[in-house]
């Protein structure tokens, strides 16, 4: 696809086939249009099509077909490395799908595929139901749904993945499917952790759990504890109920009212607890931690869930630089511990941080080759999400994530969540899909054998 000219012929020829804005350098708002969530990604697309349904994308996705244009498709614009844009590209913007409806008496929603969590959870919350969706609420439902999907809810209900009952997928020859376990069953697994490799989902149905209320929030300990609290926390999680979904991270603390004034702008080891149990209960969990060390701040209570999943959205707006590095984990081992505790408090600027998610509980109920994720013995999915303000920084704090990676490396266990992975890992790829990562080219061959939909973390389809 790459190299080829578009022209404003290319583009006028587009513009009957589709009802929604196509927006064109030198159009009002192009500049604002063209920009994604990560501020490092300067790119000028040929043109931005905000797309109005399902026929607009398949209009558009032909388009690029028979033009041999580059084709990016934007969810809901959260992809570190960009994948939503590219230079002379058309891109599928889908943030008008962004409908949300759910079936509470059969504990279902269906999402379109620009929808972002935040609206997800708004709609599903007036019911007191979720489903498994990250802890930033701006992040698309589509994007973590297809690489996986980890967040508070995955130890208690799997994987956002998982809880996925049916896709409807443009697939690269513009028809519009339905992919289920009755219907096109190769691509519904494929779906399921292969990233955006196959097709562009215009609307995901959801399987639905009862959870309303939740209590938890972060906690933060002296760097002096942080050795013994991801101990216990290592040791804790292993046989930890179900209802118990939290992680430990490095972060800076923020300038909030929790946090003493004096110690705002500090390093310090956090636990983040989503307890979807009863109170008592979640504080005698949360209790642990404390008797383990005293925290020096916290903010732990009892909430709605949507607040949880929102509660760091102000820590990373759109527009910060990102480079993000990913790896998966056995065990939180006494070197590992000694090697996090020498590169995390290093974190360079308050929007910058280190996660550990736990992975473990419900999403090890699910055989390892039922879905396309590829990594179902890793017990911890760590992130180094470096992300930061000033462009200028971009050289040092980039140095940060890599050493860090570089450090961990020798205690994972190969691979990285793929949606936590930089635009410079197409060469892990095979290692981040995994264990399935050879059926993923059989189904690569057979949905996209031209391999249109590569701007992703790609999958090259296998030989004939």
């Amino acid at each position: 696809m790459k190299g080829v000219l578009v022209t404003a012929q290319t583009i006028n020829a587009l513009r009957p086939r589709v009802s929604g804005s196509v927006i064109t350098p030198g159009d009002q708002g192009y500049d604002e249009a063209r920009k994604v969530y990560n501020f490092m990604i300067d790119r000028h697309p040929a043109a931005v099509v905000r797309c109005t349904g399902a026929a607009d994308v398949a209009a558009v996705v032909r388009h690029a077909a028979e033009t041999g244009t580059e084709l990016a498709v934007r969810g809901g614009e959260h992809s570190v490395p960009g994948f939503g844009t590219a230079d002379g590209a058309l891109v599928a913007d889908l943030s008008s799908l962004s409908l949300v409806t759910v079936e509470p008496s059969g504990r279902t929603a269906r999402a379109g595929g620009g929808a972002t969590w935040g609206a997800f959870n708004e709609a599903t919350g007036a019911h007191g139901l979720a489903t498994t969706g990250g802890i930033i609420s701006t992040t698309g439902v589509g994007g973590l749904t297809l690489g996986g999907g980890i967040g508070y809810l995955a130890r208690g209900y799997g994987l956002s993945c998982d809880n996925l009952l049916s896709a409807q997928v443009v697939t690269a020859d513009g028809q519009l499917v339905t992919a289920s376990e009755a219907e096109h069953p190769d691509l519904f697994w494929a779906l399921r952790g292969g990233g955006g490799n196959f097709g562009v989902v215009t609307e995901f149905t959801f399987q639905l759990h009862p959870v309303a209320e939740i209590y938890g929030g972060p906690m933060f300990f002296e760097l002096s504890d942080g050795p013994a609290v991801l101990a216990y926390f290592n040791e804790f999680i292993k046989t930890a109920p179900r209802e118990f979904g939290g992680f430990p991270a490095f972060q800076i603390a923020p300038p909030l009212p929790f946090v003493p004034e004096s110690r705002v702008g500090e390093p310090f080891v956090a636990v983040v607890s989503c307890w979807t149990g009863s109170v008592p209960e979640g504080e005698k969990i949360l209790q642990g931690f404390r008797d383990v060390a005293s925290p020096v701040a916290e903010m732990v209570g009892s909430m709605p869930y949507p607040a949880l999943n929102s509660a760091f959205d102000a820590l990373v707006p759109r527009g910060l630089q990102h480079y993000w590095k990913a790896a998966f984990l056995a065990d939180l081992s006494a070197e590992a511990i000694r090697t996090h505790m020498e590169h995390g408090p290093r974190v360079p600027v308050v929007n910058s941080t280190v996660h550990l998610y736990p992975i473990n509980g419900a999403c090890h109920d699910v055989a390892v080759d039922a879905t396309a994720f590829g990594h179902r013995d890793a017990n911890y999915a760590a992130v180094i999400a470096g992300m930061w303000p000033d462009p200028s920084d971009n050289e040092a704090n980039t140095k940060w994530v890599k050493d860090y990676y570089a450090a961990i490396a020798p205690q994972s266990q190969g691979g990285g969540y793929v949606n936590f992975a930089s635009a410079d890992d197409q060469s892990k790829v095979a290692a981040n899909y995994g264990a399935n990562y050879g059926r993923l080219q059989e189904v690569k061959r057979l949905y996209d054998p031209g391999n249109l939909f590569h701007l992703n973390q790609n999958i090259q389809p296998s030989a004939q």
